[in-house]
């Protein structure tokens, strides 16, 4: 994680849902709507469904809206059955990029995003094409106004988290998969807020931009995001705080 600003694809993912929040309510609909299809309407035996709640939650999304969505899910008032996948692909300046998508239609899907990819200068990968280069793990990103170093490392840490970096005026704490939920309620329990706590993609290397590229890699994400069966876009691009900083500062 040393190095990797995963920070930068956070903000660009939070700008876009902050501007959209009707659509960003309706993508954690279909997610909660998917976790109780395949896994039953109870949080406390569906851990995905419970992450999917948590999320929800965490965005400001309203209490009927989740219960509705978990009523679809359950069959209780009728839902589509949607599909999970992958697609994978290049943007500008050799970055690799990950959309997690919830289709009932994936023609279409696939249509759609291969032309995001191509209208802003990249292009849709076969499977498996750039996957190998991310690992699935938990993330949680924490203010560094919420804790000290020392009391994050000892509790993370603890709880069976594998890393925890600083980035900026921010955390960074990684877990395996299997130790995300008792990371989650480790930090809850010493009441430690987080900005993100989720399932994500972190790349095993990164590559760096110049703020051309980085330009376009924001805009083909912020696209790729605005399509309605895309769920999350993960890359490998790093950008520098002094970048950052220049980009802020140009709008």
């Amino acid at each position: 994680m040393a190095g990797h600003s995963h920070w930068a694809n956070i903000a660009a993912k939070k700008g876009v849902a902050d501007k959209k929040r009707g659509k960003l309510f309706g993508k954690l609909s279909r997610a909660i709507i998917v976790a109780a299809q395949n896994g039953g309407g109870d949080p406390t035996m569906n851990l995905p469904l419970r992450y999917a709640i948590d999320k929800a939650r965490k965005a400001s999304m309203p209490k009927d809206n989740i219960e509705r969505a978990i009523k679809k899910g359950c069959g209780e008032s009728g839902a589509d059955q949607f599909e999970e996948l992958v697609y994978e692909g290049y943007g500008p300046g050799g970055t690799a990029l990950l959309c997690d998508v919830l289709t009932e239609n994936r023609n279409r899907t696939a249509g759609e995003v291969r032309k995001i990819f191509e209208v802003n200068g990249g292009n849709l990968g076969s499977t498996g094409c750039v996957a190998w280069m991310f690992e699935r793990k938990g993330l949680f990103v924490v203010p560094a106004a919420n804790s000290s170093e020392e009391q994050l490392f000892e509790i993370a840490l603890e709880a069976g988290a594998d890393d925890v970096s600083q980035t900026g005026d921010t955390y960074e704490v990684t877990s395996p998969v299997d130790a995300f939920q008792a990371v989650a309620d480790a930090l809850a329990n010493a009441n430690i807020p987080t900005d993100v706590a989720e399932l994500s993609r972190i790349p095993a290397n990164t590559v760096d931009l110049d703020i051309k590229e980085c330009r376009k890699v924001l805009k083909l994400i912020e696209d790729l995001e605005d399509q309605d069966d895309v769920q999350t876009v993960t890359s490998n691009f790093n950008i520098s705080e002094e970048l950052m900083q220049q980009m802020m500062d140009e709008e």
